[in-house]
């Protein structure tokens, strides 16, 4: 079975199979609207918010996602399993520094896909 995921504030969606994380499908479909970092849930790099639809996740860092964000539908895309359509809100990384390398990128990748 395959998903919809809809990026939110973009003209951006893929399709995300149900054994495939968010994050994957995104990579696979050749698609850029997040920094992609560990891939095993411990950076934070590509936090989201799941505005609409269903998830299950995997195990993510504490650190980034707190158990207040997780009950917002704020989680990792390298963790977060689709289980119906979904659409989402690419957050990045908590607490950056704004002159932080990474934060310049993911400000570039947004507004690539904002474009």
């Amino acid at each position: 079975m395959s998903f919809r995921i809809r990026v939110a504030d973009t003209s951006l969606d893929f399709a995300c199979g149900e054994a495939q994380t968010v994050l994957a499908a995104m990579s696979a479909a050749g698609k850029q609207c997040m920094t992609v970092g560990c891939r095993s849930g411990g950076c934070g790099v590509c936090r989201v918010q799941v505005l609409d639809g269903q998830f299950e996740t995997g195990l993510m860092s504490r650190a980034e996602v707190c158990e207040g964000d997780l009950a917002k539908g704020i989680v990792l895309a390298c963790q977060l399993l689709a289980r119906s359509d979904l659409q989402i809100k690419v957050l990045g990384r908590k607490n950056v520094d704004q002159n932080d390398p990474t934060a310049a990128l993911f400000r570039r990748l947004t507004a690539r896909a904002a474009a």
